[in-house]
């Protein structure tokens, strides 16, 4: 029970790499690039080729700003395996710390693109005939079948990661911190799957920049959360380099 399953736990740290990379390179899965021509045509609109491209949407995307909390998270112990205990502990509350940040400045950016695409939607879509038209060219056939196939690919893999960390380590569900990032986890994909599934296809991209804004705000709360839990371990570091610090500059004088 208290032996690390080695094996198991790097096939989790894998699985968990592939859910991020899937979702930061879910656009391309998705095919962003496909013109929008068979919607323009229905419409009787007159838009040149690769002018219109058919939205993937943000949200899968979005998702990344969840699972890298999971990942770093999973990450860290994984170094906790591989270096010392005091290498560890000087390493986690500082890399905590910039990836806190730096996750905190992404996720507010994206937030604020979100928000201004959510509304550029919304505006196009009530200002009818002509604004109608040219939402529904431009975010009107919204790639609901793929995104499921995707979304449906990145929860096999988070339940592999999560079956996996379970077989490496049954402790592992005693950590509340490392519970609650799984279970945020998985819920990202079930927001998303519901709210691209709740209304009307040439609505899906709406209702997807939506959950792009949830899942924003989530990392941002989880970027905060990790802060707040890096302080403690950057004070004890310091104190561990002075104290070690002061027993060399003692051995050096003895």
């Amino acid at each position: 029970m208290d032996r690390l399953r080695t094996p198991f736990f790097f096939v989790a740290l894998v699985a968990l790499g592939l859910v991020v990379a899937v979702e930061t390179g879910s656009s391309w899965l998705l095919g962003l690039t496909t013109p929008a021509l068979d919607t323009a045509t229905q419409l009787g609109a007159d838009v040149p080729p690769g002018v219109a491209e058919r939205p993937g949407g943000i949200a899968i995307s979005y998702l990344a700003l969840i699972d890298v909390v999971l990942l770093g998270t999973a990450a860290l112990m994984g170094v906790a395996i591989l270096a010392s205990k005091r290498v560890h502990a000087r390493l986690q509350g500082l890399a905590t710390l910039i990836g806190a940040i730096i996750l905190i400045i992404t996720a507010l950016v994206l937030l604020f693109v979100a928000i201004a695409k959510l509304i550029l939607m919304v505006s196009l879509l009530l200002a009818f005939p002509f604004g109608t038209i040219v939402y529904l060219i431009l975010f009107g056939s919204f790639p609901r079948g793929e995104a499921a196939t995707v979304l449906s690919l990145i929860m096999f893999l988070k339940v592999v990661a999560v079956v996996c960390l379970v077989a490496a380590q049954q402790r592992f569900l005693q950590n509340k911190g490392l519970v609650a990032m799984v279970i945020t986890s998985l819920l990202g994909n079930v927001v998303a799957v519901f709210l691209h599934g709740m209304v009307p296809g040439v609505l899906v991209s709406i209702t997807d920049a939506i959950a792009g804004i949830v899942f924003a705000i989530v990392g941002i709360v989880w970027a905060i959360v990790l802060i707040v839990g890096a302080i403690p371990a950057l004070i004890r570091a310091v104190q561990v380099t002075v104290e070690s610090t002061k027993q060399l500059k003692a051995a050096a004088a003895t």
